[in-house]
Parts: C-alpha cells; structure tokens; sequence
C-alpha cells in the first residue's frame, strides 16, 4: 500500500463531484458575456493549500475567475468569498508564476447563516489558516479548544498516542507545544463528534474571538499614533496591536471617504458623543487608502443592503469621485435565494476523514452518512437516509422504518440508479423533464413494497423553505425522499414542521372518472353535506378522544408515575364520553347512508334530515355535563403533577414524541370543550339552510337552543383554560423563565421580529404577555428550545414606528422605563398587528395595579442601545465547553411547534387567532395533486392547529404528514394552470404549490374558509365583533 500525498479538495471530501457546473444566477439572469481572446492560466491556492490551475481570457473581469473557481467546488454560497492578490497588487504582467489566494472575504455574524455544508468547511479551513498565519489571536483555552475540534475533524475520535504523534507533525498554532496536553484533554470530550459537527463547533467558537474575521490596515491618527483599522459587518473597528480601543457601527456612519492617503469617516450628529463630526487617518499610500475603502463600501452593501445597489451613471463630460459599486449579491439575497431551493441541488457525501498514522492513508470512516448538498449535519444516533428506495417509493407503513442504506455516489449529469426520487417540491423546483416524468409516474406506479424496520430514534429539523410537508410531528422516521434542512445544527434532533415526505396512495388509486361517478350517484343538498361534515368530524374527534383513554392509558399503565387521584381523575371523566360519542358517530353515519340512498327508505323522504338525531344526542350530552366540568380540573391537576414529579414530566414527554400523539398533550384534555362549538357551528349554519317550513328545521333549532345553554356554561371555563394551556405549552419552548405560569398573566401575541443591535437585524423570537414582552432567539440545543434575553416589563412602556429615524422599514421603538429596543416586522400588515396588540398589552398593563415583577430566571435584562454590541446574546468560552457535555443529557423536544413555524416563516400569531382556530376544525377526504403531477391523490385530511394533517384513511391512527399553513397563499387556480376540475384550489408558499379538490361546492367552500382563517389572519377588531355576535 503506497502512500497518498495528495490532498482532498474541499469539494473532494463531501463527495461532490469534480465540476458539474451548478449556477449560482439567479432565475432569468444570463451569464455575462465572456471576453474572446487569448487563454491564459492562473494558479488559485485554494483553503487546503492545494493548487488548482484555471484558464481565462486575458480581458476578462476577475469575477469570471472567481466563478469558476465557485464551480469548480460546486459552491453555491460563493459570494462570500473572494480572490486575494498578493501583496494587494493586482496582476499586470507575466502572471505565470503569479497565484493568487481564494479565501473568504464576509464573515458573518452567526454561522448558522451559511446555508451549506460545502461553505462552512470552507470557514473552517479559513479558521485554521487564520490560527496558524497569527492573525486569530485568543487565550490559551479557546485555541486549544480550536485545536481540539480540527484534530477531531481530521483524525476522527481520540486515541491518546495518534493525538500527540498528529500534533507533532502537524503545527496548527505558535508555541503549539505548550498547549498539548490541553488540547489532548479537550479531544477526549469530542467523542462519536462527526467531522460536520467539529466544523460547527469551531465555526461557534471562533465567532465569539474578537480578531474572528478581522483583516488590519496599519495607519495613523491625526495625533500620528500608530494603529490599525478593520471592518467587519458591524461596521468599522480601531485597533491598537491587537486589542479593539473603538468601533463605528454603520448606523453612525454617514458617509465613508478618502482623499489622497486620508481615509475620512463622517458621523452622523449625535449630542451624546464626544466624537468630532468627521473622523481623519493617514494610511501608507493612495492605494492602501483606496483598496480599503471599496473593502468598507463592499461590507456595507453586503451585509446591510436588502439588494445589489445600481451602478453610479456614466457622466456625461467629466467624473467628479469614484465610480465604484459593490457588483453581486447581498447576503439577505443569497440567504433568499439558497432557502427557497433557487439553486440545483447537488448530492453530497459527508466523510469522517481519518488518518492511519501508521500508513499516513486517507481512509473513510466507518460512520459514513449519507444526504443532500441542502442538507446539514446529521446528528449522532440519527438514521441515516435510504437509498435503496425505487422511484416513485410510498413512505413507510405505521410500524415500519426506513432501512440504512450504503452511501450513494455523487449525482452527476443524471441520477444513479436506485437513487430515491426527490420530493415533488424539489422537482418542480429543478423543472427537469426526467423530474416530471418520475412525478407522473407517481399517481401510476403500483403498490411500493415495505420498507424494513428500524430503530425511531428521532429525525432532523429543516427549514420551511426547502420541503413543507412534514412527517409525523413527534418524530417519526425520515423517508427516502426528504431533502434535508440548509438550517440544521448538529445538535438538532428533531423533525421540523416543515420536511416532507412524499405522501403517495398507490394502494388505492382512484381515477377521475370513478371520482365522478361517485359523485353523482350523492345527493346534492347542502343539508346532507352539513350533516356528512357532522360524520367526518365526529371520526378525528373520536380519534383525539382513543389519545387519552387508549393510548396515553395504555401508556401510564406500565408505568407507575402518575398518582392514583390524577388517574382517577383523568381517564373515568374521558371514557364515558368516548363511549357515548361512539353511539352518536354510528347513528350518524347509519343516518348518512339512508339519505345517500343505500336502502329503499329514501323513498319516504322520512331520513333526509339530521337534526333529530342531533337533538337526540345533545340531549343526552347534558347528562354528561359533569364529565366536562372535571376536563378543566384535570388539565390543572396533570400540569401540578408533571410540575411536582419528574418521572410523571418524563412520560408526558415521551408520549408526546410519539406519533399518535400529534399535537400537545393537553390539547386533548380539552377537545370536549371545542367539539360543543363545533356542534353549535354546525347547527347555526342547518338554520340558516332550512326555510321555518322544513320538516327538519324544529329539531335544528331546539337541539342549537340546547347546545348553546351548554356553551353559555362552559364558555368561561374554556377561554381560562385554553389560555392555560398556551402557558404551559409556551414554558415548554423557552428557557431562561422560572414562572411564566401565574394567575392573571394572558398570552396575546408570539411571532418573529428583527431585533436591531451592533451587530444589524437579527431575528428573534418575541413573546407578548399582557404584562411583558419577551425577545429570545433559538438556541444551539438538543431540545431545540428558544433561549430569553431580556424582557420589557409594559407598565409605563410607548411605542412610535421609527422608520425614518433607523432607515429600516416596518420598523418600531419600544420604549421602556429602563431600556428601549428597535424593532423591525417583516411587512406592513405584520408591524400593524403587533402595533395593535402591544398598545391593547400597555392600555391593560396601565389599568393594573402596577408594574410586575422580574421572572427571568438567569438571563439579565439586556440593557444595552442598538449600536452597542449583544454581550448578553454571547456566551463565554467556558460556558461553550461546558454547555456539550449539557446538551447530551437535555431530552428531545418537538420541533414542530407553533412557535418554531413562526420563526421559520417569519410571521407571527395571536391568542385570537388560536381561538379562531379552535372553532374552524374541519375533516374530511380531500383529492390532492402536485404541480408537475398528472393525477390525483386521495387522502384523509384534518385541520386543526394552523395546519393541514394527511392520513392514507379515516382509520388510520397517526397522520403521515403535515403541512403548517402560516404563510401561505390560498387561491383559485388560473386558465393557465390547466386543471380543469370543479372545486378546486391552491396552496403556494413561495416555489411550493399544491392543489386540493373537494367534493362539492359546499365542501369547498369550507375548505376555503377555515383554511383562509390560518392563512391570513383578521384584526382583532374584526375578530372580536365577530365572537360577540354569537350568544353564549
């Protein structure tokens, strides 16, 4: 066995193929034209140190170098990088012996913005070149615990004489000799860490360092003192050897300029500062001043403008001032553009790169998954993907797994055979004929085969942007066909709301013409259909009713955790009704099949109605009455329980991942309450059909007089309750709060804001309370929870939009007795709603007693300006070290909560629309059809929770998968879709497109309805006229 000198390519060790060409132009744009003329070649020293040798013409711009250089590793994330010309001259003449440096030239503030794996083992090599080269200074601690995760990354896990025999022959930093025993230390608690997550770990710590990213300029001020400028995306930094003495955030700077060897840095007027208007240093030369300049322009364009600026007008005489623009993208359009799936997407396979010292050979580690170029790191103990899957494969049964497969081998020109079909989402992304063919052959394939079982151990988080329907919320197993998230940390165990399989029913096609035929033989009374909407939500609510008396019994039975007297006071309340409403479905749907005219007494007309069997079982509901009444106290009793015994909170939990359990447990608990709206719905609407002169119109009315006596009780009771269990459910997602939970605090309105600080926008989470207002971020955890870093108590708070003030749009000053924050929503509608309910908030917070008192259990208030930088958003090096150990022991949390697809779409939701949601629960079978699909696909859908659950059939006990609705666009479709079937709409978000088709005018129209109630939501105006309109 010979020795391997050569080393991998960057592209090399996550399998990407050699040069497939992928295009990063955005969706219409054409390559610009390429200078003809003579070749000539220019070496580019790549992260790696290898060379690579590429061919240009000789009047070519650089960008054309730089491009082929990004497609040569298949980089798609290649506008932060660039090429460095040594010694900053550029190249004239004779460039033969000339090479020139690729290297990263934006550092963002949070890694988790680099979308792709590719990209982020690019920053990490530019870590280490920057530990070596001198330039990332730190403490002994951080760059041995630097060290740590590139030895774990290079050599896999620790074996004490490989880890001191490496680091004698490898020198990662100056007097590395010093530091080895720690960095041997440190290695040992890496363990089963995969070469991805020793990447995401040193990419966290290096970002913390205050030289991370920073390139120094020597120059002088106007004292002649001899210092260093920097920029940054925060803005412009003054350095002093290697310590920082000031920064210029660019929200002070007005503008940037240089005259000659002067580099100029006019503030805007601030009356707190003591600083001069205009701000004056000597650099070396003109070119020096120059090339720094367009280095401060280019950072200010890319990290702060929303789109490319225009280029400057030619003049028409003569030019007064440069003409230089930064050319290409800005990171808010690469961000877009990677997340909404604009680029092709190329398999990657990610290797554990082990050295055997004793060969010096390259070799694969055994740990070896497999996944997307989207995708991100896999967490340990996750499954990998299948790849054995034929085209067109169904997801796996209820009891079945998908199996690990051998990893697949790069996509190329075309796909590999036996590769997984994409999701239908990615096809009509790709828009490849080969990918409309396999979605054709999806609706005509016959029954896939089983997959093998295997071990559910929890699935991965994704982002909305790549594929929207979601397997089972509790963490099911991953099909074949799901694309990874680009937004993945390797801690992450958790599937999102958002990843999808590829919900297909090739058991049981049903072809358009049997559609039809069906159809017709039905009746055609909306009455019937109000009745039938009676059946079919009757069937999802007996399922929700099995949670608790089957399920989540069967559950506590085995083990002994929950108290008698929870017992006792939980399951006898719910299996009466379980039993009476069992009675109450078969009387119905034996009512439904004399109307539909399966026995001759359709002839007598004598059952063309359902109202009497409505006011039969309402009545007897009432005797039931006490049952309901004890939900409230149960609900209470069970959070007291799993508050006072960790045992009790450990099986909650537990049961909550599992896949029957596909909302949070104490929904159920109160699902009785919302079916008795759901009844007097239903009954509203039969009055308002029947003339006073219908043989079924009296039973309609008594039976809603009856119900509307039960809701009129209960009415109290549920609106404390359902604001109850949002606390509790809240709790759950945040960390950093001891007692959100307390008598007379209201939950009004949670959703995603850009918070300003030093470092810009930054996304976060906010919590509106009818007491205080939260702002968290999602932390870097196993349990995917959102972490609080202040609160702003709303006694004496005001609120004034301030986007002329900031040059933000949508943007809000909240300012508070003790500190202020800047604000911006994503749009206008979404500032409005939060300008609405922070003043109901204040108005309601003035009425009170007075101010509340601090519930942040650890986190301190951040009281800190916008221009000032978030030290409380960091976490010391220490605390990084030890939070690894931490994580391991955190359970898993779902991924999928409502708080979570807010984040990830952007968008917020209030404790009105939760209430609006509860009364607009639909079920039923709906006909479902992809973009570039030819047929249609039925399927059993429920909505409830602002989202869209798929099951094969009404029996099935666990959806298959679901699609959360914030965000999207409901419509009709258009001529030019070409669908040409009666009831039909559409669902987009962004590339994302699904058509759904009822099976009647009034069925489509309450489709239309509930879904219209998720998608956008009425002010609350609107909503509150609306709810007091119905007599309780």
């Amino acid at each position: 066995m010979g020795e391997i000198e050569q080393k991998p390519s960057p592209g090399s060790r996550l399998g990407a193929p050699e040069n497939s060409g992928v295009s990063t132009l955005e969706h219409g744009q054409k390559l610009p034209p390429t200078p003809s003329g003579k070749l000539m070649s220019i070496k580019i020293q790549m992260l790696d140190d290898t060379q690579e040798a590429f061919e240009v013409p000789q009047r070519a711009p650089g960008k054309v170098l730089l491009d082929a250089v990004c497609n040569h590793l298949n980089l798609v994330e290649g506008d932060y990088f660039g090429l460095e010309f040594p010694d900053h001259k550029k190249i004239t003449v004779r460039p033969k012996h000339v090479v020139v440096k690729f290297v990263v030239k934006f550092f963002p503030p949070d890694h988790t913005q680099l979308q792709e794996e590719l990209t982020r083992y690019l920053f990490a090599l530019q870590v280490k070149q920057d530990l070596a080269q001198g330039r990332l200074t730190c403490n002994d601690t951080s760059a041995a615990l630097l060290i740590s995760h590139i030895v774990q990354s290079e050599i896999g896990d620790f074996d004490e004489a490989s880890d001191r025999e490496h680091l004698a022959k490898n020198k990662y930093i100056p007097q590395q000799d010093a530091l080895e025993d720690k960095i041997v230390e440190f290695h040992h608690n890496h363990i089963g860490q995969t070469p991805a997550e020793s990447d995401f770990q040193l990419l966290e710590i290096a970002r913390r360092l205050e030289m991370y990213g920073i390139r120094l300029h020597p120059a002088k001020d106007r004292e002649g003192t001899k210092i260093n400028l920097a920029v940054a995306n925060t803005g412009i930094l003054v350095f002093q050897g290697f310590t920082k003495i000031n920064a210029f955030n660019w929200a002070k700077v007005r503008k940037l300029s240089f005259k000659r060897k002067r580099f100029l840095i006019k503030l805007r007027p601030d009356a707190n500062s003591s600083y001069q208007d205009t701000l004056e240093f000597l650099m070396a030369s003109r070119d020096f001043c120059k090339s720094f300049w367009k280095i401060c322009v280019e950072h200010h364009a890319f990290f702060r403008l929303f789109e490319e600026p225009k280029p400057k007008p030619k003049p028409v005489l003569f030019s007064r001032g440069s003409s230089f623009r930064f050319s290409g993208r800005t990171q808010k359009q690469v961000l877009d553009y990677v997340k909404e799936g604009g680029h092709k997407k190329v398999q990657f396979e990610s290797h554990s790169l082990r050295v055997t010292v004793h060969s010096c050979l390259i070799s694969l580690h055994p740990g070896l998954v497999s996944y997307q170029s989207s995708a991100s790191y896999p967490p340990p103990g996750a499954a990998p993907e299948p790849a054995g899957a034929a085209p067109g494969a169904a997801p796996a049964a209820p009891e079945e797994r998908p199996s690990p497969a051998p990893p697949r081998s790069p996509a190329g020109g075309g796909k590999a055979a036996g590769a997984p079909r994409a999701p239908a989402e990615e096809e009509e992304e790709d828009g490849a004929a080969a990918a409309a063919a396999a979605a054709a052959a999806e609706d005509r394939s016959p029954q896939s085969k089983a997959q093998p079982p295997q071990p559910s151990t929890g699935s991965l988080t994704g982002s909305p942007h790549l594929s929207e329907l979601s397997i089972n919320s509790q963490g099911g197993a991953v099909p074949a066909s799901v694309i990874l998230s680009p937004n993945l940390s390797p801690d992450t165990k958790q599937s999102s709301p958002l990843v999808s399989p590829l919900l297909n029913d090739q058991a049981c096609p049903r072809t358009d013409d049997e559609e039809e035929g069906r159809r017709k033989r039905f009746p055609t009374d909306k009455a019937y259909f109000i009745a039938k909407e009676v059946s079919t939500t009757e069937r999802t609510y007996l399922k929700d009713l099995e949670v608790i008396t089957s399920w989540f019994q069967s559950t506590v039975s085995k083990e002994d955790a929950m108290p008698e007297a929870l017992k006792s006071l939980i399951f006898p309340n719910f299996e009466p009704l379980h039993k009476f409403h069992t009675s109450f479905l078969k009387e119905t749907e034996q009512r439904l099949a004399l109307w539909e005219g399966r026995s001759n007494a359709h002839i007598r007309g004598d059952y063309q109605r359902i109202g009497d069997v409505l006011l039969k079982n309402i009545q007897g509901m009432k005797q039931l009455a006490a049952h309901l009444w004890k939900h409230s106290e149960a609900l209470e009793a069970l959070e007291t329980g799993i508050r006072s015994s960790r045992r009790l909170e450990n099986l909650c939990r537990d049961f909550e991942l599992q896949k029957v359990c596909y909302l949070p447990l104490n929904t159920f608990l109160l699902r009785p309450l919302h079916r008795l709206m759901h009844y007097k719905q239903v009954l509203e609407r039969l009055c308002k059909h029947h003339p006073p002169s219908h043989p079924d119109f009296r039973d309609c009315r008594a039976a809603l007089a009856e119900i509307t006596e039960m809701v009129a009780q209960l009415h109290g009771t549920m609106i404390k309750m359902e604001n109850f269990q949002k606390l509790h459910e809240l709790k759950k997602d945040l960390i950093g709060i001891d007692n959100l939970v307390i008598p007379g605090r209201e939950f009004i309105r949670l959703g995603s804001l850009s918070k300003l600080s030093g470092k810009g926008l930054q996304q976060r989470m906010f919590f509106l309370f009818n007491d205080v207002l939260l702002y968290t971020s999602r932390g870097l955890t196993a349990s995917n929870q959102f972490k609080v870093h202040g609160q702003l108590p709303l006694y004496g708070m005001t609120i004034e939009e301030s986007e002329d003030e900031w040059g933000v749009p949508h943007c809000l000053t909240l300012r508070g007795q003790r500190q202020s924050i800047i604000v911006a929503a994503s749009s206008r509608s979404e500032m409005e709603k939060w300008v609405e309910d922070i003043q109901m908030a204040i108005d309601l917070a003035e009425k009170s007693s007075g101010p509340t008192p601090e519930f942040l259990a650890s986190s301190p208030p951040d009281n800190k300006s916008p221009d000032e930088a978030t030290v409380a958003d960091q976490e010391s090096e220490d605390d990084l070290s030890a939070s690894r150990t931490s994580l391991e022991r955190q359970a898993p949390h779902r991924g999928n909560t409502m708080v979570h697809v807010c984040w990830h779409r952007n968008t917020s939701v209030s404790m009105v629309d939760f209430s609006v949601a509860v009364e607009n629960q639909l079920s039923g079978n709906l006909l479902r059809k992809f973009k570039n699909s030819n047929g249609w696909q039925k399927l059993w859908v429920v909505f409830t929770n602002f989202c869209l659950f798929f099951y094969k059939s009404h029996q099935d006990n666990h959806p298959l998968a679901s699609l959360p609705l914030l965000g999207y666009s409901l419509t009709i479709p258009s001529e030019s879709e070409d669908i040409h079937k009666d009831y039909v709409f559409k669902l987009h978000f962004k590339s994302h497109v699904y058509y759904f088709r009822a099976e009647s005018e009034y069925t489509f129209e309450r489709w239309m309805e509930v879904i219209r109630s998720a998608t956008s939501s009425a002010s609350r105006a609107h909503i509150l006229s609306h709810k007091e309109s119905h007599v309780y």
